[in-house]
């Protein structure tokens, strides 16, 4: 069994293939957008109902409120209209301003206008993110 390092867990992990997507994911959040490693945490738990759920990854602002979400799949999954779905339910609970949606191949960024998502054509840096529109 191989592992990966998760530098937010602070620990290794199994390298399966959404975990691999994941671990790259976080670096790209840290190294290219700018965001601070202590201010992400992977598989955070939260309930949505009666139901446990896991976020793969989550971004907090300043403040240590949540601030994206962001939905992890393996290579070979597409990123549809369910995993879009998935996020959203998450997002009633943790109200977050940025949703990401990656397979590692492709990435999809939603930012909050008013009470809906809406697409963005690239992601924002850290500072921007926190920035209120």
């Amino acid at each position: 069994m191989e592992l990966i390092w998760d530098p937010l867990r602070k620990r290794e992990v199994t390298a399966t293939p959404e975990e691999r997507v994941r671990q790259w994911f976080i670096v790209q959040l840290r190294d290219t957008f700018g965001v601070p490693e202590h201010l992400m945490m992977s598989e955070v738990g939260f309930k949505f109902g009666a139901k446990p759920w896991r976020a793969d990854i989550l971004v907090y602002d300043r403040n240590a409120a949540p601030l994206a979400v962001v939905e992890c799949k393996r290579p070979d999954v597409a990123i549809d209209a369910r995993v879009v779905e998935q996020a959203m339910r998450y997002n009633s609970v943790l109200s977050v301003r940025y949703l990401f949606l990656t397979n590692g191949k492709n990435t999809y960024l939603y930012r909050l206008e008013g009470d809906r998502f809406v697409p963005m054509d690239r992601i924002p840096g850290y500072e921007e993110m926190l920035c209120p529109r």
